[in-house]
C-alpha cells in the first residue's frame, strides 16, 4: 500500500471522528436516557386548561397543542343519545340545571356550554359522542369514558355500536381505549369490543390496591389509571409486573407532572398538555 494511500485514509478516519462522533453519542445518550421515555399526553375533557371542558372548543385547542389523547365523558340523554358532558347535572358547565338525562339531545343543544369559562366561548354546545369520533378520529386518540353507566342502562351498547359503525372497534394503534369507575361498565363493554383497550379508573379508596386485585384488573382491562396521588413506584412496579400501563389523573400543576415524570408512568391525563413536555434540560 502507497504511503499516499495510507495517508488518505487517515484524513478519512479523522474526518469521521471530528463529524460524526457526536451525532451518534448523541442518539445514543437519547435512547438511553430514561428520561426520553415517551408519555402518553393525555387532555383531560380536552385541553380543559384553557377552554370548556368536553366541548369542540377543547378538543381542537389539546389537537393544536399535538396531545396524544383527548379524554371525553360520556353520558346520555332523556332520549337516548350519547353525548360528552362530566356531571350528571349540567348546571356548573352550562347556563341551564337539572339533570342531564331529563334533556333530550334538542333541549341539552340550546344550552350555552362555554360562556361559564370565558365570553370568547360563548355559544359552546355539548357535543355528542359521534359528533366527537366523526370529527377526529386518525387526528387525536380518544380516550372514552363511560360516565355514571349505572344511570343509562344499554350506554356501554350504545357506545360500541357508535363505533363499530364507523369500523373503530378495531386496533387503530391503540387509539380509541374505553374506560370507566363501573368495573362491571368496562367488563361488558369488553365483551362488546374485545379488540379494544380498556382501562379501569381506580379512586383513592384503591390506594391499597391488592395483587390479587390488579391480577383480576388484568384479565379484562389493559390499563389501570389511578387518582395521582396513589401512583408511587410500588404501584406502578405491580401494575406493569400484570402487563397493564398506568395513566394517572388529573395533572393541574407542573411540580404534579414532574413528580409523574420522575416515577415514569407510561401516560398522563392533564388539564394542561404543555406541563406534559418536561422542560428543557430538566432531568
Amino acid at each position: 500500500m502507497s504511503s499516499k494511500l495510507i495517508f488518505t485514509l487517515l484524513v478519512a478516519l479523522i474526518f469521521l471522528s471530528v463529524f460524526t462522533s457526536p451525532a451518534f453519542a448523541s442518539n445514543a445518550e437519547t435512547k438511553g436516557n430514561p428520561h426520553h421515555k415517551k408519555v402518553v399526553n393525555v387532555a383531560h375533557r380536552g385541553a380543559s386548561g384553557h377552554a370548556p371542558e368536553n366541548t369542540i372548543a377543547a378538543f381542537d385547542k389539546a389537537f393544536q397543542m399535538k396531545s396524544d389523547f383527548i379524554e371525553i365523558d360520556v353520558q346520555m340523554t332523556a332520549d337516548g343519545k350519547l353525548i360528552a358532558i362530566h356531571d350528571t347535572t349540567v348546571n356548573r358547565t352550562t347556563d341551564g340545571t337539572g339533570s342531564v338525562s331529563d334533556y333530550t339531545l334538542e333541549e341539552i343543544q340550546q344550552l350555552d356550554a362555554g360562556s361559564w369559562f370565558g365570553e370568547e366561548f360563548a355559544g359552546e354546545q355539548i357535543p355528542t359522542f359521534e359528533e366527537i369520533l366523526d370529527k377526529y378520529r386518525g387526528k387525536i386518540g380518544i380516550l372514552i369514558e363511560l360516565k355514571s353507566p349505572e344511570l343509562y342502562p344499554g350506554m356501554e351498547q350504545k357506545v360500541a355500536e357508535a363505533l363499530k359503525e364507523r369500523n373503530m372497534d378495531k386496533p387503530r394503534n391503540g387509539k380509541i381505549i374505553v374506560q370507566s369507575f363501573n368495573h362491571e361498565s368496562v367488563q361488558l363493554s369488553k365483551e362488546l369490543l374485545p379488540r379494544i383497550p380498556h382501562g379501569v379508573l381506580a379512586g383513592m379508596s384503591w390506594a391499597d390496591v391488592t395483587d390479587e386485585e390488579l391480577e383480576e384488573f388484568a384479565t379484562y382491562a389493559d390499563y389501570f389509571n389511578p387518582n395521582m396521588n396513589i401512583a408511587n413506584e410500588d404501584l406502578i412496579d405491580r401494575v406493569h409486573g400484570k402487563d397493564m400501563k398506568m395513566w394517572p389523573y388529573t395533572v393541574r400543576t407542573q411540580e404534579q407532572a414532574d413528580r409523574l415524570l420522575d416515577l415514569k408512568v407510561d401516560g398522563i391525563i392533564t388539564d394542561f398538555p404543555e406541563y406534559v413536555h418536561r422542560h428543557p434540560g430538566k432531568n
